[in-house]
């Protein structure tokens, strides 16, 4: 209990210093998020209409999601040097697979037999895509994109290690000096940070779901 005690009296003294790394933590994931989400649901809509495009394109981001996080970090600062630009690209690349993933199987398992009726009373495939698929396959879709937001923050604490700031610092900092506090402090802002995202997007997704399907149910429940 003192350990915690000490911890929270680490926050009121140091303040300022918390709250510079979790602006730049939540600065850092959601300009990741928003490069996701624009890749992934690209290449996630353009892949449904080619399955030899999908192959390529799904075999290259579980390609990408094998590699070593410090590994992917330390390649890329070879080329785009150290600082949040190297973190950016490396989180983008994590965060690709839910999102492609899901939409491209969202939109593919929409029953057949809705595609058929909606091409039969003239639908073209763009209508088809965006009118009738992409709508019924969005709380699929969302499911993905809360899956890459939570994993987007997580990963967000390694960032330090490349010069890029956020909560990484002070988990980094409390390692190096050996201040179990402040490693423990970084990493409890880390995960209220995550977990707040991932209520505020289960709640969305809920009322998604309740709108297209006519349930609540989301896709951690049974």
């Amino acid at each position: 209990m003192g350990f915690f005690l000490r911890v929270f009296s680490l926050y009121r003294e140091r303040s300022g210093f918390f709250i510079q790394l979790f602006i730049e933590h939540l600065y850092l994931t959601a300009a990741a998020v928003a490069i996701i989400t624009v890749i992934g649901l690209t290449c996630g809509l353009l892949i449904t209409r080619n399955r030899t495009a999908a192959k390529i394109v799904l075999s290259a981001v579980n390609f990408l999601y094998t590699i070593p996080t410090i590994a992917l970090f330390g390649f890329l600062v070879s080329f785009t040097g150290i600082g949040s630009t190297s973190a950016v690209i490396a989180l983008t690349a994590y965060g690709l697979i839910p999102v492609i993933r899901n939409t491209y199987v969202g939109i593919t398992e929409v029953d057949p037999m809705i595609v058929e009726a909606a091409a039969g009373m003239g639908s073209t495939d763009r209508q088809l895509l965006f009118q009738v698929q992409f709508p019924i396959a969005l709380p699929v879709i969302l499911a993905g994109f809360r899956t890459m937001v939570v994993m987007t923050i997580a990963l967000g604490g390694i960032a330090s290690f490349i010069g890029a700031g956020g909560l990484g610092v002070a988990i980094w900092r409390g390692i190096t000096t050996n201040f179990a506090e402040m490693t423990v402090a970084g990493s409890i802002l880390v995960a209220g940070m995550a977990i707040a995202a991932d209520l505020i997007l289960e709640r969305v997704e809920r009322f998604i779901r309740k709108t297209v399907l006519g349930t609540a149910q989301t896709g951690g429940e049974r």
